[in-house]
Parts: structure tokens; C-alpha cells; sequence
């Protein structure tokens, strides 16, 4: 007897709309931040070029159709080799679903997703103070201790 799992994971596309914008609706609440998640929310054309494009991945976590789970990151190509690296901007979970596995299904997505597509390394940042991020990560990957700085465009 196999239990079905809890949870589905999908890649988004050019045709997951819904999808894309439940996930930027759960990283507004998840991450308290409803103001950048959904005040200048971009249009559907520019959505779907994101989701259609070669340097950006999404996925989500879904529970009877719901988002409970997502994940965005950037593949970056590198100049120095031929290589690529992929970059976890965002991933954050729905407060009821934590602790059931679902951000480290996401994880192992993209560390499917960095196979496929040749990928030596996929790196992410985490707040000192978030200790479950740390947590999760520390037990995912080797831990680096680096400055981040934040330089603004030319006005």
C-alpha cells in the first residue's frame, strides 16, 4: 500500500499564470512583505516571458491545487568556463505546511534542474537571523560566510 504524497511539485511555464501568481502572493505573506509581492505586480506578457525565458526557473509546491511552497532562482552563465551556477533568489513556504518536507522537495528540484542543465553549483543566502533557512541550508550544503552589499544604480 503507497500512500500518496501530501504535496505535488511542478516547474512553472509561459502557462502557469495562476500559479506564478500564487507563489508571489505566498512570498508576500511568508515573507511579510505583501508591498513588493503584489503592489506593482508585473503584467501577464511580462510574466510569461519570464517563465519563458532561459534564465529564470520557477516552482511550486501544491496541495489540491493550492500553492503551499515555491522556489525562484537565476541560472547565471559564466564567463570564465564553460559553466553555469544557479542562484535560489527566493523560496519560503506557507506557515501551516513547514516542517513536512516541502522546502526540501523544492531544493531537490533544483538540484535536478542543475543536473539537467550542466550546473556545478547552486547557491543561496540567508539571513543571521533566520534560523530555519540556516538550518535548512546548513543541512543541504557547505556553508560560506561572505559580506553582501547592496550598491544602487546611477540616479
Amino acid at each position: 500500500m503507497s500512500l500518496e504524497p501530501p504535496f505535488s511539485i511542478r516547474r512553472l511555464t509561459r502557462n502557469d499564470l495562476s500559479l506564478m501568481e500564487g507563489m508571489l502572493s505566498l512570498f508576500g505573506e511568508a515573507f511579510q512583505d505583501e508591498a513588493t509581492y503584489g503592489a506593482a505586480r508585473p503584467g501577464a506578457a511580462y510574466l510569461e516571458g519570464l517563465l519563458a525565458g532561459e534564465t529564470f526557473i520557477a516552482i511550486v509546491a501544491l496541495k489540491a491545487g493550492v500553492v503551499i511552497g515555491g522556489l525562484a532562482a537565476y541560472e547565471l552563465r559564466k564567463f570564465e568556463r564553460v559553466r553555469s551556477e544557479l542562484y535560489i533568489y527566493d523560496l519560503a513556504v506557507a506557515a501551516a505546511e513547514r516542517r513536512q518536507g516541502v522546502a526540501t522537495a523544492l531544493i531537490r528540484e533544483i538540484q535536478m534542474i542543475a543536473k539537467e542543465r550542466g550546473a556545478y553549483v547552486i547557491f543561496v543566502q540567508a539571513d543571521r537571523g533566520d534560523s530555519e533557512a540556516v538550518a535548512l541550508y546548513s543541512r543541504l550544503g557547505a556553508r560560506e560566510d561572505v559580506l553582501h552589499f547592496d550598491i544602487p544604480p546611477l540616479p
